[in-house]
């Protein structure tokens, strides 16, 4: 076998005369981009203290909504009102803050699951569950209250809040995005498209990860091996942030400090929300086929709406006839939503066409015209 030579060879002319490239250098510092060792939390601190009485007790009653919202939604899919509801029972901090911690003028981009972050920047309970209830429709303009369309497809919602974002800072508007994913969302991607897109661009565009455990069956220790999902954001150059997913005030706090910086022209941040999804994916799902019950019960002793009631009822904040105030609001939403679900919704066949083309083709004009009438002719065989 031929030995492999020791002696160092002399250069050849072309490699004498190369240039010698500058020494590298990190474009940014990326420890002030790492997030902290562990997640924020407010609620049982001393920092609870300086949070704000008026907006904790706003916090609170949304959370008791969001919760009743939730139970709801998920009777109707057993009476057959909805096809499909994917629950944010135990989620409801994330979903909360994030529609709080938006101006008006801010756009949101939910994931499937989000419909009640959706209810709580001030969509129609019943618009928001449309899609689930087996319309081809959005159910609501996106417009009226920037909320774009729910995003069945992982992640691909994210892209679409970095695009917005962009051409709004092009424009001049002051706009932030704020999209919202599940973990098993960030293994797309779409995920990792958005993140370097928007840091290359700056864009004004805040990422929220919730973070609840599972991908459908999948574990997060399945899906990366990543210390955290927030320190995914130091690769593509934006700061990643660790929150406690079930403090709600924490949340609120680091969403907040996040839409700011991205509002002063800071550039994007990715926020990482430990929280735990307690009902199984969607109805349609048996999450005892692959986690404890054990699991769960330790995590309703970590209740997002339990934090918070415990932490206003030991500041003297909230008393009974809060509680009963903010159940009884609660109660009304969910018996107005379950008599309007329970109602047939009117549907108009020549709808098939109202939504394909701003102005329609000729194909389609052709094909509206046959079908009305068809429909007349029906009514007149009646």
């Amino acid at each position: 076998m031929q030995q492999r030579s020791s002696t160092v060879q002399e250069p050849s002319a072309a490699q004498a005369h190369r240039p010698t490239p500058p020494a590298w250098r990190p474009r940014t510092d990326p420890a002030p981009l790492l997030p902290d060792a562990e997640p924020l939390r407010v609620l049982g601190t001393d920092a609870a203290a300086d949070a704000d009485p008026a907006l904790l007790r706003r916090l609170y009653a949304e959370l008791v909504r969001g919760r009743r919202y939730n139970a709801q939604a998920t009777a109707l899919t057993k009476q057959g009102r909805l096809a499909v509801y994917p629950s944010t029972t135990g989620q409801e901090a994330c979903e909360i803050a994030a529609a709080l911690a938006l101006e008006e003028r801010d756009w949101l981009f939910p994931s499937y699951r989000d419909t009640l972050a959706a209810v709580a920047r001030g969509l129609d309970p019943v618009e928001a569950l449309t899609l689930l209830r087996g319309d081809r429709h959005t159910g609501y303009d996106p417009r009226e209250h920037r909320i774009a369309p729910l995003c069945t497809p992982l992640a691909t919602q994210l892209p679409h809040a970095v695009g917005l974002a962009h051409a709004a800072r092009l424009k001049g508007d002051d706009v932030v995005a704020l999209a919202m994913v599940g973990d098993g969302g960030t293994s797309e991607g779409d995920f990792h498209e958005a993140l370097n897109f928007a840091a290359v661009w700056q864009a004004p565009v805040v990422f929220l990860v919730q973070n609840n455990g599972f991908a459908i069956s999948v574990p997060l220790a399945k899906q990366t091996a990543a210390p955290s999902l927030a320190h995914k954001a130091v690769g593509y150059g934006m700061p990643g942030r660790l929150v406690d997913g079930n403090d709600v005030v924490a949340v609120h706090q680091v969403l907040t400090e996040a839409v700011t910086r991205a509002r002063r022209g800071g550039g994007p941040t990715l926020v990482e929300a430990i929280t735990y999804r307690i009902d199984a994916h969607t109805n349609a799902d048996d999450a005892t086929r692959y986690r404890a019950d054990g699991e769960v019960e330790a995590w309703r002793a970590h209740d997002p709406v339990l934090l918070l009631e415990r932490e206003l009822t030991e500041r003297g904040l909230l008393d009974e006839d809060g509680r009963r105030a903010a159940a009884e609001a609660a109660e009304t939403m969910a018996a107005e939503l379950r008599e309007r679900m329970n109602a047939d919704p009117v549907l108009d066949p020549m709808d098939l066409f109202t939504h394909v083309y701003a102005e329609q083709t000729a194909q389609l004009r052709a094909q509206a015209a046959q079908l009305r009438a068809e429909l007349d002719a029906e009514d007149e065989n009646r």
